[in-house]
């Protein structure tokens, strides 16, 4: 019951985290925000393995889940110091974007409400097509937005990180009681020692 109850929770929570992910990736991707898209397809990728590994009863890739959704965790502090600025870093910079583009983030240029200042570009700056926001006036601001978005998957990695170490801990149980009373065992316990030719000769000599 306890190992139903965990899955069930685990599955749920990876497809609303899957969901959330491809949210988040649209957006990466309409704001050019290259170091995001990589990790959020790897983040994709290891969802799937977790989700896959629940439902097919494989352990080591809920391991493997597991160990990521605390390296997610990691990562999204991260974001949210970038746009919020702190610890000397600033949103400004071109450190989500490898340098390709000059763009911040969707929310940053496409926020509703905001009044945008626009200037052209200059020299070698963005490619063409892609305006420069060299200012906003918003009633929220988008670092905000941006901050939130990875609150929202730090918490759903946290309840992962949980859901997924009680879920391998079940499959573990289980595999441990079925080994004990010979789930996985060939030949009984007492013909382990036993060459197979003494047990042909026992064979021969049995009534009939």
């Amino acid at each position: 019951m306890g190992s139903c109850s965990g899955r069930c929770a685990l599955i749920v929570l990876c497809t609303f985290q899957l969901v959330t992910a491809l949210e988040r990736q649209v957006f990466d991707f309409l704001g050019y925000q290259w170091v995001p898209i990589l990790a959020n397809f790897a983040h994709i990728v290891v969802i799937i393995l977790g989700l896959f590994g629940t439902i097919q009863y494989r352990p080591r890739y809920v391991v493997v889940y597991t160990v990521w959704a605390a390296i997610w965790v990691t990562w999204n502090i991260f974001i949210i110091c970038f746009y919020l600025e702190v610890g000397g870093l600033s949103q400004d910079s071109e450190l989500l974007t490898f340098s390709l583009s000059q763009h911040r983030s969707w929310w940053h240029e496409h926020w509703p409400g905001c009044l945008h200042e626009e200037v052209p570009a200059a020299g070698l700056g963005a490619p063409h097509g892609q305006a420069l926001v060299s200012g906003a006036i918003c009633a929220l601001e988008p670092s905000s937005v941006e901050a939130l978005h990875s609150g929202l998957q730090i918490l759903i990695a946290l309840l992962g990180f949980v859901c997924g170490c009680y879920v391998v801990s079940v499959f573990t149980e289980e595999e441990d009681s079925f080994d004990f009373i010979g789930g996985f065992d060939p030949f009984p316990l007492y013909h382990v020692n036993e060459k197979p030719s003494s047990l042909l000769s026992k064979q021969a000599y049995l009534p009939a």
